[in-house]
């Protein structure tokens, strides 16, 4: 190696993907493309969950034209896969106006014709897709009556609270995983 070889850059290589082991649901990057639902969704963020009860979560921000869904990877006693979508709070009647009487929600909450009931409490932390931002927070769960639906409140400070609603799902119902532009 000469002298000025050492001021010379040479590009970093880019890292190989291995379509066997790296192109699966659990290794969604931003920027990858994943078919859902019979559409295909560009991952545009990703965030990371610790939850005091020792769970932890992955959320995968999946967008297709103005729409976006959030797919959820939750890690406890087993590991299960989820599909959400934001919603108003004020969708929710009371609910934000009760939570910030009593610091909890109501026991149950009636969104779209179905009843859900709280099933527990967690707080936790969420990390941005960055790594830097760290937020607390407090989330409030609530199934239907067939535990097929849920709905979700979370607290991000005294007077911040979003709400979302979803579906458990399978890993095998979302199909061609291409790597994109992250």
């Amino acid at each position: 190696m000469g002298f000025l070889d050492r001021f010379r850059r040479t590009p970093k290589a880019q890292p190989q993907i291995d379509p066997l082991a790296d192109l699966v649901l659990e290794k969604l990057r931003i920027g990858y493309l994943v078919d859902y639902d019979l559409h295909t969704w560009e991952v545009t963020d990703y965030s990371r969950f610790k939850f005091n009860d020792g769970r932890s979560a992955e959320e995968w921000e999946l967008s297709q034209s103005r729409e976006s869904i959030y797919l959820e990877r939750s890690v406890g006693e087993g590991e299960l896969w989820s599909i959400s979508k934001s919603i108003p709070i004020g969708a929710l009647g009371n609910a934000r106006s009760h939570i910030l009487k009593h610091e909890d929600p109501p026991e149950q909450i009636e969104h779209q014709g179905t009843l859900y009931y709280l099933e527990g409490s967690v707080g936790g932390e969420m990390t941005a897709s960055e790594g830097s931002d760290r937020h607390e927070l407090i989330v409030w769960e609530f199934v239907d009556d067939t535990d097929e639906k849920f709905l979700s409140i979370q607290q991000w400070s005294e007077t911040e609270i979003t709400a979302s609603v979803g579906h458990a799902v399978e890993d095998y119902q979302f199909t061609n995983i291409l790597p994109g532009n992250s």
